[in-house]
């Protein structure tokens, strides 16, 4: 799924940057994978970088992500919530469920959504990334 994904982003016309495992390794630990996405979106100088996360339920992945003040990262299973969390939430990291996704096209969907979706920027969101930053 991570080489379609790939592929279908560059298509698309974004700079896509592998910092996962080039080779699959059942020993592999995500928080690791997580963690270099973050940093790279944190340190992109573009206030809209962004980053997409694969792993079989893609919980993991969220949660390690979310350990980053600035990074509000989103487990997404379809278009309804890439939409949401992409307008109320300004997430930045989109977690995508591999066993869910993988049997069908629905992650472009989802993707496409979730990329395409602006921040609605009310003062209530604004206030609540601000408030989620604090407790990091």
């Amino acid at each position: 799924l991570k080489e379609e994904v790939f592929a279908y982003l560059s298509k698309r016309g974004y700079e896509v940057e592998d910092v996962g495992d080039k080779e699959l390794n059942p020993d592999d630990d995500f928080p690791q994978f997580a963690a270099a996405a973050c940093l790279k979106v944190l340190g992109d100088e573009d206030e809209a970088a962004r980053a997409v996360l694969l792993c079989g339920g893609a919980q993991g992945m969220g949660m390690a992500a979310n350990r980053f003040r600035g990074i509000r990262a989103s487990v997404v299973w379809d278009k309804h919530e890439a939409q949401m969390t992409r307008n109320d939430n300004d997430s930045n990291v989109l977690c995508l469920p591999a066993r869910t996704l993988e049997s069908g096209n629905d992650w472009q969907a989802i993707l496409d959504t979730w990329l395409d979706t602006p921040f609605a920027a009310a003062e209530r969101y604004k206030r609540r990334n601000r408030q989620l930053d604090e407790l990091a």
